[in-house]
């Protein structure tokens, strides 16, 4: 049985931060691969600075090229909108559960409103959620403080986000280091963001 982490996320674009996390968590926890899986552009909320699902797939498959066990995956691409991860989890069991086990990856601050979560219960019924730490407001609920299926993985704090790339991106900086290459490139290249 194939153990998977799946790292959601809109990733616009994909940073070193991301990197760091996805590889900490499948190096130092018993997961043997981590999917960055790519949210879509809501038909509901078109965000201006969201680009277009496929270029943000190829951004994150260009950035795993380089780790056999970090994977990009397009499953909710083709999923009912809005996208609930309780029925993109049903989806992936459906498909992969005779020979994959899935759980969660998300930030503390995540896991702080993991309550108001649609079927958070059902989720928590039948997959782990692996956390790492994160720099944030508010109180854990005390239901989720000593939960067996919930696993603190000591990752750095990684404090970057794209918000602020794709804002110093258009603003002149030069945030080339917050980027794997292949990233900076593709984005350099199709003139993202700015």
């Amino acid at each position: 049985m194939k153990k998977v982490g799946l790292y959601f996320g809109t990733f616009n674009p994909i940073h070193v931060g991301h990197l760091v996390i996805a590889n900490h968590m499948v190096e130092f926890s018993d997961l043997d691969e981590v999917w960055f899986v790519i949210t879509p552009q809501s038909p509901f909320k078109t965000k201006l600075s969201l680009l277009d699902d496929h270029h943000r797939y190829q951004m994150v498959f260009e950035a795993v090229q380089e780790y056999p066990k970090l994977k990009p995956s397009k499953i909710e691409f083709n999923l009912p909108q809005p996208n609930y991860t309780v029925n993109t989890l049903v989806h992936l069991d459906e498909e992969y559960g005779a020979s994959h086990q899935f759980s969660l990856i998300m930030g503390e601050d995540n896991l702080k409103s993991f309550h108001k979560w649609k079927n958070y219960e059902a989720i928590l019924e039948n997959h782990e959620l692996f956390v790492y730490p994160r720099i944030s407001e508010g109180e854990l609920e005390h239901q989720f403080k000593n939960h067996p299926k919930i696993h603190r993985v000591d990752a750095p704090i990684m404090e970057i986000s794209s918000t602020f790339i794709r804002k110093q991106h258009k603003a002149g900086k030069n945030v080339r280091p917050l980027l794997p290459d292949a990233v900076w490139s593709y984005m350099d290249e199709m003139n993202f963001y700015r």
